[in-house]
């Protein structure tokens, strides 16, 4: 075992080590939830990533994602974070999409065999596609619902879908599966917290129809959430 999952290894067991270096994961969506997701998973000792994000860092990014920093603006996420994660643990093995994805490519994707998928995409249509390909092929996924406009860290949860609530981007999510059939086989984190409207600003011309402000601790922690569901249930650990 490297010196570096010593820690690890004394809190999991030689047998639980294993079982993460011989786990794949799939991460879609790089952003302040993802890329905490990506990390944990990453530190924790998972042998293999599948990490998916077309975007390129911003210096608006700065507040709340890792990987975004003065030197990273203007790179592109997915390759920023494949030397991240490569910087903490050599030898994983990392297979790096720089692209968005939807509709087919979802259904190409997922095709693949994965252990689990942690869904941090932040737009309607792709999240609920991501979804929907993930139940009907029978992977884990664990979905990350709305951290914008929200503060308190108390009141972020985990459950199934159908049981979230006080959240808008999940009850539009639930809308939309509801209508492929999907009432279950998905996790999700969430907060039960109101979003402070003064916080939202709608937008036109981009993919998104609002911009959510958002402080700097709350997608990472949501991200956290989202790795901790894909540990917990990779190990079987209650």
């Amino acid at each position: 075992m490297s010196n570096w999952l010593s820690r690890s290894e004394l809190f999991l067991g030689e047998e639980n080590i294993l079982k993460l270096k011989n786990s794949h994961v799939l991460i879609v969506g790089l952003g302040g939830v993802g890329g905490s997701a990506a990390e944990q998973i990453c530190r924790a000792g998972v042998g293999k990533l599948t990490i998916v994000d077309g975007d390129i860092v911003e210096e608006s990014n700065i507040n709340r994602q890792l990987i975004a920093l003065r030197s990273t603006i203007g790179k592109k996420k997915a390759d920023s974070f494949r030397e991240r994660l490569l910087d903490i643990n050599p030898e994983v093995e990392i297979i790096t999409i720089n692209e968005y994805m939807n509709g087919d490519k979802f259904k190409e994707l997922l095709s693949n065999e994965y252990d689990y998928i942690v869904d941090a995409i932040d737009t309607l249509t792709p999240k609920v596609n991501l979804i929907k390909y993930a139940v009907e092929n029978k992977h884990k996924i664990v979905s990350s619902m709305g951290a914008g406009g929200k503060y308190d860290l108390e009141k972020i949860k985990v459950a199934p879908i159908a049981k979230s609530k006080n959240c808008t981007l999940a009850r539009a999510v639930r809308k939309r599966l509801n209508r492929e059939g999907i009432r279950k086989g998905v996790k999700v984190v969430f907060s039960e917290e109101f979003v402070n409207k003064d916080s939202v600003v709608e937008e036109e011309g981009t993919n998104k129809v609002s911009n959510v402000g958002t402080i700097s601790y709350m997608p990472s922690v949501f991200g956290a959430f989202c790795a901790s569901v894909v540990i917990r249930d990779l190990l079987n650990l209650e």
